[in-house]
């Protein structure tokens, strides 16, 4: 598994490119930039690794994870995919997939399974792969993620 990180928008995202190195299937975790600058960043990690982008994963539906939705998707011809519950905090387009706990999501030989982790959001997940696991806002190094927006409990994502 190819795994590249882009610290993107105003609120620093960790932006992640997951890729399979045979067949050059790719998914980007939480696009959320905001800037044509970063944009152009990711496209070209995309095409320097000449990568096919079929998947955008939103781990949850606040903007600074979602705002680069539409570029990947126009650039990258990419299906966007949230869980079900903050599906409908996509203002600008619907997802093409709503995931639920226990979805499996595969680009060549990368598989990561949805963990429905509520507490940030009410539809945050986790991926998990085989020795690695995407968190979202859900857990920070010795912290966790904020649960006083609107959807957020203290008591789920304990």
């Amino acid at each position: 598994m190819m795994i590249k990180m882009l610290t993107v928008g105003t609120l620093y995202t960790n932006c992640y490119i997951v890729a399979c190195p045979e067949t050059r299937e790719a998914l980007v975790i939480d696009p959320g930039f905001d800037r044509d600058v970063e944009a152009n960043r990711v496209r070209r990690e995309v095409n320097n690794h000449d990568l096919q982008v079929k998947y955008v994963i939103n781990t949850h539906g606040h903007p600074d994870h979602t705002s680069g939705n539409g570029f990947m998707k126009r650039a990258m011809d990419a299906q966007v995919l949230i869980h079900e519950h903050d599906a409908p905090m996509l203002t600008d387009m619907p997802a093409d997939k709503k995931l639920r706990e226990g979805d499996l999501i595969r680009a060549g030989s990368v598989a990561l399974r949805v963990l429905h982790t509520p507490g940030h959001s009410g539809g945050s997940v986790s991926l998990l792969g085989d020795h690695e696991v995407f968190t979202g806002d859900t857990l920070f190094a010795g912290s966790i993620g904020r649960t006083d927006l609107p959807g957020g409990s203290y008591e789920e994502i304990i």
